[in-house]
């Protein structure tokens, strides 16, 4: 058997052909050569997999995994159990890359042995792209600066809403074992979340962490993403799954700061999808309170609307919306969704 490679590359893919080109052209065209690329095949039904395939047959260090469709975090979970290298990553099948990221990243490794290395990316849209930023100098972490410098606005930096480290898993290269622990404990049902349940989870049990201040990660920012239309009901729930294991997995005792990033970031995520859920049953005004008093009375999203001062969050309607969750006002929150 070969030795086993320096870096895993893990692409999940469902139903992404036009994407799919660009994304692995990109992956094949590094100029790093210790690595290899793991492609998860969801179930795609209209020809991804078959161009999966086609690339594992012309590039040896390209292996194609075929799965009835299970969503992404399991299609990530597959890709961890198969892959070998000493470090893991994961790209998203419409996405891509600069030619130098992972040999820039790499070098990192070779350099300090950071357990974490983190770069900057890029978010494309239709008419602009828009650089993402660690807030933290580029360098080296070890955990006493992490502890000092890091952890304290990891989830949330102090402005609503921006993260200190932002929680996508494919700007960073993981220890395979450290993200082996924590990536295959995420819930396979969480749809939006789980990049932060794995990532939040590995960085506090990282020993070090290397930030580069280069962009090398280029984010497709889709108009019709999942996150800018209607979404189920079923997302509520999924809040609630994101909200319980990060307070599990995240030690408010050793770290009491986290608490309030926790508050925040609980506020950020509701706000962010009730109106995405509840516009749409606005009309329904039966299942309508019924749920959105639900909301107001569950435990963590309580403590946090209470917690987070509604002068904080950014935005009138957000305002807005945060005080009737505080005060669970039904009817004003379904008179502001409606008009």
């Amino acid at each position: 058997m070969n030795p086993a490679p320096m870096l895993s590359v893990i692409v999940p893919v469902y139903n992404v052909k036009d994407y799919l080109g660009q994304c692995l052209d990109s992956l094949i065209d590094q100029n790093f050569s210790d690595y290899e690329i793991v492609l998860v095949d969801d179930g795609s039904t209209d020809g991804s997999g078959a161009i999966c395939d086609q690339y594992a047959e012309r590039y040896a260090h390209v292996a194609c995994l075929h799965q009835p469709n299970g969503g992404h975090t399991c299609a990530r979970q597959n890709g961890v159990r198969a892959c070998r290298g000493r470090y893991v990553t994961f790209v998203d099948s419409d996405d891509w890359i600069a030619p130098d990221m992972y040999g820039k990243m790499c070098r990192a490794i070779y350099d300090t042995h950071a357990d974490i290395v983190v770069c900057d990316y890029t978010s494309v849209m239709s008419d602009r792209e828009v650089r993402c930023s660690n807030p933290f100098p580029a360098g080296f972490y070890d955990k006493p600066r992490l502890e000092r410098e890091v952890y304290p606005y990891m989830i949330y930096s102090g402005t609503y809403f921006k993260y200190g480290v932002a929680p996508s898993l494919c700007n960073k290269l993981f220890r395979r074992d450290l993200l082996q622990r924590h990536l295959l404990r995420v819930p396979r049902n969480v749809i939006v979340g789980e990049d932060a349940l794995a990532s939040y989870s590995c960085m506090l049990e990282a020993s070090s962490i290397y930030f580069i201040d280069e962009s090398f990660y280029y984010y497709r920012s889709n108009a019709d993403s999942v996150s800018r239309r209607s979404v189920p009901v079923s997302r509520l729930s999924e809040n609630h799954t994101v909200f319980d294991t990060l307070q599990q997995v995240i030690d408010t005792a050793k770290y009491p700061y986290m608490q309030r990033q926790l508050d925040y970031y609980c506020v950020y995520q509701s706000l962010l999808t009730y109106e995405l859920v509840f516009k749409s049953m606005a009309y329904a005004s039966d299942d309508f309170r019924r749920l959105f008093i639900e909301e107001c009375r569950y435990a963590p999203i309580r403590k946090a609307f209470l917690s987070v001062p509604v002068r904080e969050i950014a935005g009138s309607h957000n305002k807005l919306y945060a005080f009737c969750v505080r005060h669970a006002l039904y009817r004003l929150f379904r008179f502001l969704l409606l008009h």
